[in-house]
């Protein structure tokens, strides 16, 4: 929920500070073996685990690829499709009009509309104590190489010199563009680990998301996790959330004395309403006009 509260505010602060273009955005947040992702857009992390599996933490946001973004933005009447050229033909991805955005979420993007929304996709994993590589690219890399690539061509390598390999890879393919080609790669290891042993560079094995996770959802990104670390070479999937309706929990208008709570969603009164904003539970401040809202039971749980 902080991260969901930070987008919205984040993007905010590009309005009234006059922000005309948009920004993508991917935030990785290491607690211990806990790794949680928020993103728009289309910039992406993936996990190279035990085995050199490779999982992918991010959700393209581009009508190009995503058919849910693409049927929401339609759904507001707004035109999907390709540049056209002056022989009649299309090119280049698909995007929205007006506006040319090729991608369905960002931070900033006013001009293009209000349907451009800065709601992430956030996903929290634990990994074993086998622990993993993140790698943390922006598109210029992804439209180049495949993560699979990405993960492969840096084997073996400190988490630096992995991030350069990775970049003048992608740039090669691009026959020297540069554009929009950032990458950061993080190790989240053992103390004790060592190169040699670092991502199992004997290993070709490759999979999926499906064969590489132990699934299981919780229902709400409150989720308490234990002390208790997967198996050696297995995943777990704590929480996962993509949902556009987070953009109402979040706006929900002071003036009209309806209002959702932005943890447990449900409807609460103007007399029980509470900004996220507030100190204590029993702050005089409590009744702050500014949004996100909880209702009194969330708010006593937070604190």
């Amino acid at each position: 929920m902080a991260l969901v509260t930070g987008f919205v505010k984040t993007n905010e602060n590009f309005r009234n500070q006059g922000q005309p273009s948009g920004t993508t955005v991917t935030f990785v947040v290491i607690h211990g073996w806990t790794v949680t992702v928020a993103s728009v857009g289309d910039t992406r992390c993936i996990l190279v685990s035990e085995g050199n599996e490779v999982s992918t933490l991010t959700v393209d946001h581009r009508f190009e690829n995503n058919e849910e973004e693409r049927n929401r933005v339609i759904s507001k009447g707004i035109e999907i499709g390709r540049i056209k050229i002056p022989d009649g033909s299309e090119v280049g991805p698909l995007r929205c009009w007006p506006g040319g955005l090729c991608l369905s979420r960002s931070i900033g993007d006013f001009d293009v509309g209000d349907f451009i929304l800065p709601i992430p996709h956030v996903k929290q994993i634990k990994l074993s104590t086998a622990g993993g590589r993140l790698i943390i690219a922006s598109d210029g890399v992804w439209d180049a190489i495949t993560c699979e690539k990405a993960a492969k061509c840096c084997r073996g390598l400190s988490s630096e010199d992995a991030a350069r390999t990775i970049v003048r890879a992608s740039v090669k393919k691009r026959g020297g563009i540069r554009d929009d080609t950032t990458c950061l790669v993080v190790d989240v290891m053992p103390s004790d680990y060592s190169l040699q042993s670092m991502f199992w560079p004997t290993s070709d094995r490759r999979g999926n998301l499906n064969s590489c996770f132990s699934w299981w959802k919780s229902k709400s990104s409150s989720t308490v996790v234990d002390t208790v670390l997967p198996s050696p070479g297995m995943v777990e999937e704590l929480f996962e959330d993509d949902s556009a309706r987070r953009l109402e929990l979040l706006s929900s208008d002071p003036s009209s004395n309806y209002f959702i709570c932005a943890y447990c969603e449900t409807t609460i009164s103007l007399n029980d309403l509470i900004t996220v904003h507030a100190g204590s539970f029993f702050s005089t401040s409590n009744q702050a006009s500014e949004g996100p809202f909880y209702c009194r039971s969330c708010k006593q749980q937070e604190d």
